[in-house]
């Protein structure tokens, strides 16, 4: 039942609102000046306070600035018979909902009441809407407990409210968009737009109008001006997904947002200013783009001001149980299962699969799991390894060693853990042999070697010879 308070002091204007309101269904509080309508507002949030204007020592005007210092969701309706363009225009810019000049029609005060609840309902399922989103994607939405997440946990909250660009690095799957957003909805800008692009997934011709927009007959096709995304975004945040796709001539035009705040639309003369604040994120290094010339070097400092780095989940065992357990509790309540957790043979693999897709394949293998398992609990016949369309997992040996129930080939196993430091040292490196081989601590000679025996071919490999 919405809850209204009458503020007039004609008691024939109280009496008569009090029982029309009272036949709509609604709880109607009465005061007979203002100074009752303050204190009324000071213990009680109204849904709707209708006031008059005029009225000696207290006006409307301070019951309407009370209510919206006090309860700035309740909807506050002004009367009076000294109805003037002055007054109403004096109201709504102090933040009225609506304006009735007296004598109204009883129709007429049905409307405007059951508009401002709904507008007063609206804007409540917005705030809330929006606090679920914040709490989504606070810190509690990054889950774990090692050293490594913590410290992206502490680089969020030190960089949240600064206008500073973020880069944030990782394998494909770590969470880097999670990371993005939890940046934003952590900052002053959390109420305006966070506008995702994917700048692999736009096709280079379109990408400069879907950034920048376009004007009308800027080329074939364009009947209309287009809006673009970076001016969809003022005020708030632009997240680049994969920042080391996008194409040359584009990152040009990116630079010059970063540096004067200002955009051209296609086929436009005058420039834009945009207040915008960049989060890139890839799963390149991009100092190996830059130095292969696939990525502008001004563009890349610039975006590099502040750096979050998501270790892979391979990196932070630690976390994989509570991961695990979180998209347990989540798939299965929307699957409609009652799952109580994980066998204690299904959690030593969890803990030990590789997860080259991070948790991105670690929320896949949990959702085949929960599709599976209808006994109360996952077990080891609801994940890979019991589907017959795993690989023997294995990880750093620092972490420990796994032998699965139906045991492994151990040399196939060393081959395919060399192969991969010797793939990933190259990577790391930009396929600069010396350095990969000072990253395994071996020699040149035997990294060539290896190399060869694997046939691993790096195309951008340093010359033959001994550093």
């Amino acid at each position: 039942m919405a809850k209204i308070l009458v503020v007039d002091d004609e008691t024939g204007m109280r009496e008569f609102l009090s029982i029309l309101l009272d036949k709509e269904g609604y709880e109607v509080s009465l005061a007979k000046n203002g100074e009752e309508a303050l204190r009324q507002i000071e213990t009680t949030e109204f849904d709707v306070v209708i006031t008059d204007l005029k009225m000696p020592r207290v006006s409307g005007i301070d019951v309407l600035d009370k209510t919206r210092a006090t309860w700035p969701e309740t909807m506050v309706i002004v009367m009076t018979a000294y109805s003037t363009a002055e007054t109403a225009i004096a109201a709504m810019k102090k933040g009225a909902y609506d304006y009735l000049p007296k004598p109204f029609k009883v129709d007429e005060i049905k409307v405007v009441v059951e508009k401002s609840l709904e507008k007063r309902k609206l804007l409540k399922e917005n705030l809330q809407l929006k606090g679920a989103i914040q709490e989504k994607y606070s810190f509690s939405s990054i889950i774990g407990k090692s050293a490594a997440i913590h410290k992206v946990f502490d680089l969020i909250a030190r960089v949240a409210n600064t206008r500073a660009s973020v880069l944030i690095t990782g394998e494909s799957g770590t969470g880097k968009e999670l990371v993005a957003k939890a940046v934003h909805y952590n900052s002053q800008r959390k109420d305006k737009p966070f506008v995702v692009i994917n700048c692999g997934a736009i096709p280079e011709p379109l990408m400069e109008s879907e950034l920048f927009g376009h004007l009308k007959g800027s080329f074939t096709g364009a009947g209309r001006d287009h809006k673009g995304l970076f001016e969809t975004a003022h005020g708030g945040s632009v997240f680049l997904d994969e920042i080391g796709e996008l194409p040359p001539t584009v990152q040009v035009k990116l630079l010059r947002v970063l540096q004067e705040r200002q955009i051209k639309p296609v086929g436009g003369v005058a420039e834009r200013h945009v207040d915008v604040r960049i989060i890139a994120a890839t799963n390149k290094v991009l100092e190996n783009e830059v130095r292969n010339g696939r990525f502008r070097e001004d563009l890349y400092y610039r975006l590099n001001v502040i750096t979050i780095h998501l270790p892979p989940l391979r990196e932070r065992r630690e976390d994989i149980l509570l991961i695990a357990r979180h998209f347990l509790g989540k798939l299965a309540r929307e699957m409609g299962k009652s799952i109580s957790g994980f066998s204690p043979e299904a959690e030593a693999w969890l803990r030990d699969y590789r997860y080259e897709g991070n948790v991105r394949e670690l929320e896949n293998i949990i959702e085949r799991a929960v599709a599976f398992t209808s006994d109360g609990r996952v077990t080891l016949d609801s994940l890979p390894c019991g589907l017959g369309d795993h690989k023997p997992p294995w990880h750093e040996l620092r972490d420990g060693l796994f032998l699965p129930p139906a045991g492994l080939d151990l040399e196939a196993l060393l081959a395919d853990i060399e192969q991969s430091y010797l793939k990933k040292a190259l990577e790391r490196t930009g396929g600069v042999k010396t350095e990969a081989a000072k990253l395994l601590n071996i020699s040149f000679r035997s990294i060539r070697y290896k190399l060869e025996k694997y046939g691993i071919n790096d195309e951008e490999g340093d010359a033959d010879y001994e550093a």
